[in-house]
This record gives C-alpha cells, structure tokens and sequence, in this order.
C-alpha cells in the first residue's frame, strides 16, 4: 500500500472515530438532562423522595436487562441499522414521557429508556473502540471518556437555559436523540464490521473470560453512584454547609473530565492493566485520606484526584478490553460491561448507605475502600497465578 493510500485510510479513520464519539457526546447530554428533569417535575408533582428514587431506577435496571440481548440484535439486524433504530426509539420513548406526565406510567416508560438507549451507547463504544489504532488507543479512550462525562455534566447545564417546565426540556433532549442519529448516518459507511458470523459469543458466555475487568467495572460504577448520591451526606457530620459539598461533587467531576486523556496517554508508555491497578491503589488512599481532609483546604486537589482515578479504573477497563477481544467477543464484552455498571450502581449505594446507617458517616470511605482494595488484591493474585 502506497504512502497516500495510508494517509487517507487514517483519514477516514479519524473521520469515523470523530463521528462517533461525537453521536455519543450528544447522547450523553440527553441522558444526562433526563435524569434531573424528570425529579424536577416528580417534586413538584409532590411525589415522595423514595418513589422518585425508585422511579429513576427503571433506567438502569432497563441497562441491566437489555445488555443480553445486544450482541444477538447487533447479528440478527447489524449494527448500523440497530443503532439507528434505537436513536429514533430513544427520541419516541422520550415523546411519549413528556406527553404522559405521570408518575406510574414513567416506571415502564424510564425502563423502555434504558432498553432502547442502552444498544445505541454500547455499539457506539465498541466502534471506537475497534476503530482505534492500537498504538494510540490510550488517548482516543480517554478522550472518549471525557466526553462521555462532559456530556452527562452538560445536561442538567440545558436545563439552565430551558426551564424545567413544559415542552422545551423535553424537545432539547428529542432533538439531541434525532440528532445523535443523524450523526451517526453521517459515518455509518465507514465504520468497521465488529460482529463475526461464525463466532457467537454470548454476554453471560463472555463473563468468565474477563471477570477482573467486570469485577473493576463494578467497582467503578458502584463508586461513582455511591459517591454522588452519599457525599453530601457524609458532609453533614462534620457541619459542612451543601453549597460547599455540591462545589466538592463538582470538584470531583472536573477530575474525571480533565484526566482521562493524561491517564489515557499514561496507559499508551505503561499498561492500561498497570495504570488501573495504580487507579484502584489512589482510589483507596483518597478513601483513607477522606476522613482526615475534609475539614482542610486540601480536600479540594484530594477529591479532583479521585474523581479522576475512580473513573479512570473503567477507562483503563475499556483499553484492555479492546486489547484483549474483539468481534463477537467485543460486542458481547461492551455489553456485559454495560450489564455490570448497572448491577455496581443498583448494589453499591444502597450496601454503602445502610453501612452508614450502622457506623454513621465513616462507612462511606471504609466501605468504598474496602471494595477498592479487594479488586486491588484480586488484581495482584491474578497476576502471581498467570
């Protein structure tokens, strides 16, 4: 193959790759609105703080359910085609939320959510994924990663602008679905096959070939939903006022925005293995240095780091994944990684809260670093048994 022929394959390339993550980040941006959105108007509807709870759970138990059944639709009907299908549902399902405004029809309505948004983010993360070239897959990830969360940082922002009341919220989060698919139209010619025809792996057949990588998916997702629902409880205890706590969730989450890319590139000289078991060790000591900085000045470089260590155990994840398989066996690992972040945020919070309730506000970073430093120890018995 000539010189030419190779610039303009990576061309295209970095063309696909801009595309998807570009019909991701605005898929993040209509999550991340819906959520806020729909408590808004539950609370004013005068709806209890444990129904809403409960309501906002039909989305990831939607995730969890659905997570099955990708790699067969992605074989029965393509990739492409799925996930375009999916855009539309997504922006139909969201209609039709707007349109109901109850709080009993939103329980199957916010599960058909997650159901039909779940096959649309998970293929567009196996498409980067198999689009990125081996040698620069640490940066393209982690740039990846930071759109993902700038784009969910960014919903509750439109909110800012449109109000919480009436049609505008809802038609920002329908038009931001209309155009995630229009997006990816744009570049479905030129994105890989990633499905293999006579291999079929299925998401509970791939489980046993990777369960370090769901294990630290797990933790990570259970990390991240424990933290941001249980912080400004555990400020509380020590009289913090909420504006200071909110300034410190935001703090965190600057940390997973910023960082991904440096960790990315860090995976790219190291291992991304190594760098997530560095993740999972800061993680741990940001747990133990909690309790002793909260009351100081330096919490706030303290919780920046964590958040973008935390986060940067699933990025890491999501490297090695895309290392280790691909084909069927990708699809099915995205999937199941899918699967697991739902299952971590379901389980983690409630476990992590109800510690609390026994041992008052030390439980939050005595549990999380408890389950931080058994992946850390699984991680090292792992590599002494290979």
């Amino acid at each position: 193959m000539s010189a030419a022929e190779t610039n303009s394959d990576e061309t295209i390339q970095w063309a696909a790759i801009t595309g998807v993550i570009a019909t991701v980040s605005v898929f993040a941006i209509a999550q991340g609105l819906s959520y806020p959105l729909l408590s808004f108007i539950l609370q004013r509807q005068g709806i209890s703080p444990a129904m809403i709870g409960l309501s906002a759970a039909m989305t990831p138990i939607g995730f969890i359910l659905s997570s099955p059944m990708i790699p067969a639709l992605a074989r029965r009907f393509g990739p492409g085609r799925t996930a375009l299908t999916c855009a539309a549902l997504s922006a139909l399902v969201l209609a039709l939320v707007g349109w109901t405004q109850n709080v009993y029809l939103w329980f199957p309505l916010r599960f058909l959510i997650g159901v039909v948004t779940n096959p649309l983010y998970v293929l567009s993360e196996i498409w980067v994924i198999a689009l990125a070239p081996p040698s620069r897959r640490g940066r393209v990830m982690g740039v990846y990663s930071t759109v993902i969360s700038a784009g969910f940082a960014a919903g509750p922002l439109c909110l800012l602008a449109v109000g919480t009341e009436g049609w505008p919220p809802f038609l920002v989060g329908i038009f931001a679905f209309v155009f995630c698919g229009g997006c990816l139209a744009l570049v479905l010619g030129r994105l890989p096959k990633v499905d293999e025809a006579g291999q079929q792996v299925s998401v509970m057949g791939f489980m046993p070939k990777a369960w370090l990588l769901l294990a630290a998916v797990v933790v990570a997702a259970g990390f991240e939903q424990a933290v941001l629902a249980l912080l400004p409880v555990y400020g509380t205890h020590y009289s913090i006022a909420e504006a200071s706590m909110s300034a410190l969730l935001s703090t965190m989450i600057a940390g997973n925005i910023a960082m991904q890319v440096p960790l990315g590139l860090l995976a790219e000289r190291l291992t991304a293995r190594l760098v997530r078991f560095l993740c999972v060790s800061l993680t741990v000591l940001g747990c133990v240095l909690l309790p002793l900085l909260i009351e100081t000045p330096l919490i706030w470089p303290c919780v920046f780091i964590w958040g973008a260590v935390s986060y940067g155990i699933y990025t890491m994840s999501i490297i090695e994944l895309g290392e280790r398989f691909t084909g069927s066996a990708l699809v099915a690992g995205n999937a199941a990684f899918s699967l697991m972040w739902g299952v971590g945020g379901i389980l983690v919070p409630p476990l992590t809260g109800g510690v609390m309730d026994f041992t008052g506000a030390s439980g939050l970073p005595a549990t999380l670093g408890a389950i931080c430093a058994a992946l850390a120890v699984a991680t090292v018995l792992r590599r002494r048994v290979m």
